[in-house]
């Protein structure tokens, strides 16, 4: 056979094995039912009840996972999250919450959380003054001192996100700026700031700001905030936060050195990204950026998945939006819950399965309620967020109470079929961080 024809054929097999994987996964018996796994519960003896989790799935084991709550806490399993065991880590720069894991295709986890140099809290210059990451060459058991990213006093750093190459292991952060958090004065500004670390963490390069519009520093709807960094098939990093009603989209095509000179308006967020939620009070619908780098068919399509009111106050939905020609263009808002009107979904987070490019959305949901009761439901989609099943997975739901922070967002890591969401419940004025064992 000549060899054009080899590579023909080998082409549509390999095509074809692609599709079957995806119209496998699309016929798959969902079961109705998974089990919960309560991570902490720790509610005594420290200064912050758990809440704002996130979880990462190590790309080199997918037994070995580790998840991240407030205030210094880090969780690490070994039995693809049935048993976990809990380590409070500690800094030089100290650890003041806002806890991020990510993990490198070697198998090396990072912890992202924000700073607390002099162990005062608001009380001290040293309070987020910069973003602190920690590495873990050992599944999540100890941690390094760590290195840090943006020390520009006298700016105050806040909510960051991570991402990792999967080419070459370079990690990205990006995060908001305040020059100083909470001013109320005109004069003070909010911006969305980039570093990257191409050593594993050991260093970072000088942060840059790489949004056009600048916000103001009430951390509310008209500051620049929410900036979650995904990477593309050939290194591009994308990035999408909320400011003004607005979500924005920036990007850049060679590892973070240069970035567009004008953001691109990805979609509108009617209301903000600031809303109440009854039994919550502040319940943000920040934007989530996921990027297929799958072999399949969707290879390189960009998702950002977020919240808004556009239906209404007391119709608080889930969206997502995505882009095939590298963030220039954007479809219009899909609903991802399929619920009729009338209900709340909010405290969104996604993640795209680097190996099948499924998408998997996490949310709290109230449809089956017509109080503050809150269930946790997921919703995924095989087609390339063309449409979404959504099922509930917790086992029973929780009521919320505005007494008690639940935090800010929850999170979820998927990995060649291997799922893991990770929320926050409240139960007689203790919360805990409870994950659900799904493998598809």
């Amino acid at each position: 056979m000549p060899i054009m024809n080899k590579c023909l054929v080998a082409l549509l097999l390999f095509l074809f094995g692609c599709q079957h994987n995806l119209s496998r996964l699309s016929k798959m018996d969902i079961p109705e039912h998974f089990e919960n796994v309560t991570i902490d519960s720790l509610n005594s003896g420290i200064p912050f009840k758990p809440c704002e989790p996130s979880i990462h799935i190590n790309p080199a084991n997918k037994e070995n996972m580790v998840a991240g709550v407030v205030l210094n806490k880090t969780l690490h399993s070994f039995d693809g999250g049935f048993t976990w065991h809990l380590n409070f880590v500690e800094s030089p720069y100290g650890v003041f919450g806002d806890p991020v894991i990510g993990a490198d295709y070697e198998g090396n986890f990072y912890y992202a959380h924000l700073s607390d140099s002099e162990g005062r809290g608001r009380r001290s210059s040293g309070w987020i003054d910069r973003i602190v990451v920690q590495k873990s060459i050992d599944g999540g058991a100890t941690w390094n001192e760590g290195s840090y990213a943006g020390h520009r006093p006298p700016a105050d750093q806040d909510k960051h996100w991570l991402a990792v190459d999967p080419r070459n292991n370079h990690l990205y952060l990006t995060w908001t700026e305040f020059d100083r958090y909470g001013s109320v004065k005109a004069t003070d500004h909010s911006r969305i700031l980039f570093s990257r670390s191409i050593d594993q963490g050991l260093s970072w390069s000088e942060a840059i700001a790489i949004n056009e519009l600048e916000g103001d520093c009430l951390d509310g709807d008209n500051t620049t905030e929410g900036a979650v960094p995904c990477v593309g098939p050939e290194g591009q990093v994308y990035v999408a936060w909320s400011y003004n009603e607005q979500i924005y989209f920036d990007r850049s095509l060679d590892g973070g050195r240069t970035w567009l000179d004008k953001d691109i308006a990805a979609v509108s967020q009617p209301g903000g990204w600031d809303f109440d939620i009854p039994g919550f009070g502040r319940a943000n619908g920040m934007p989530v950026t996921g990027c297929d780098l799958s072999k399949g068919p969707y290879r390189g399509t960009i998702y950002v998945n977020y919240c808004d009111q556009k239906n209404g106050e007391d119709d608080t939905d889930v969206w997502i939006i995505k882009s095939t020609d590298g963030g220039l263009n954007w479809s219009r808002p899909l609903r991802v819950n399929d619920d009729v009107p009338g209900r709340h979904q909010f405290f969104t987070w996604m993640a795209v399965d680097p190996t099948t490019g499924a998408i998997y959305v996490v949310f709290y949901d109230r449809r089956n309620h017509v109080d503050s009761a809150t269930d946790v439901f997921l919703a995924y989609s095989f087609d390339g967020g063309q449409t979404f099943r959504n099922i509930k997975i917790s086992e029973k739901p929780f009521m919320p109470s505005t007494a008690v922070f639940l935090g800010d967002y929850n999170n979820i890591s998927a990995y060649d079929g291997v799922v893991r969401p990770i929320w926050t419940r409240l139960d007689r004025n203790k919360t805990s961080i409870l994950t659900a064992i799904i493998n598809f």
